[in-house]
């Protein structure tokens, strides 16, 4: 998931000049994303409004500098243990840029450093792909996806869903760790189910699924591990 920010006309007009302009970021305080304005830009855009959501924007980098190889096989743990923005952050994040409803989250490595992938299906019918800083919540990239029949249900679902993303990664987070993904699933079950994957603090790493019509967490197999269990 790759976008960056499309900067208004004066603004690209100013920066051409060889001024700066003043841009609003996301930033994190205490877990909860809050916008801060003031802070100056010279050559790249920290942020993009959902004015500018037609156009494919690509380019920054993670706050968090991090290489996408993990030679143990432990990514999601160091991952998780360098993220500064959780789940539910890096989904508002990404609803400010482009308003509708988040379908995926997705912590991540990439170009290097570390991300936060979401999938939004935005007010306007398209998915939407934005990549965001996991140290600021900063919108890095965005760009919109073509559609393909895999989807065409996804949209109904997430609809009919009284459970959003940011909602199934709280009530995951609050018993199993910090969430590293968070995803829609409608192609494996006879009904759809948010899949959030997780890491506690010992190292162990959890998939669990909860219910988009009650919010009811169960447990599925942890990564490598047995079923950890039935229903909580």
């Amino acid at each position: 998931m790759k976008r960056h920010l499309v900067i208004a006309t004066a603004a690209a007009a100013a920066l051409v000049a060889g001024g700066t302009v003043t841009a609003v970021a996301v930033s994190i305080n205490d877990g909860a994303g809050s916008a801060r304005s003031g802070a100056q830009i010279s050559a790249h855009p920290a942020a993009q409004n959902s004015g500018a959501q037609g156009a494919g924007t690509e380019g920054g980098r993670s706050s968090i500098r991090m290489q996408d190889h993990d030679a143990n096989g432990r990514e999601d743990i160091r991952e998780a243990s360098a993220a500064k923005v959780t789940a539910p952050d890096a989904a508002a994040a990404a609803l400010k840029a482009v308003p509708g409803t988040v379908a995926g989250l997705d912590l991540d490595t990439d170009r290097p450093g570390l991300v936060w992938d979401a999938d939004v299906l935005g007010k306007d019918g398209k998915w939407h792909e934005i990549t965001l800083d996991a140290g600021t919540a900063r919108v890095l990239n965005q760009h919109i996806e073509h559609e393909d029949d895999d989807s065409r249900q996804l949209p109904a679902d997430l609809k009919a869903a009284k459970t959003d993303a940011s909602a199934a990664a709280r009530t995951a987070a609050a018993s199993y760790g910090t969430v590293t993904s968070v995803e829609l699933d409608d192609d494996h079950r006879a009904k759809a189910v948010w899949e959030v994957e997780t890491v506690t603090k010992d190292g162990k790493e959890h998939k669990l699924l909860v219910d988009p019509q009650s919010g009811k967490l169960s447990v599925a197999a942890a990564h490598g591990a047995d079923d950890d269990g039935a229903d909580d």
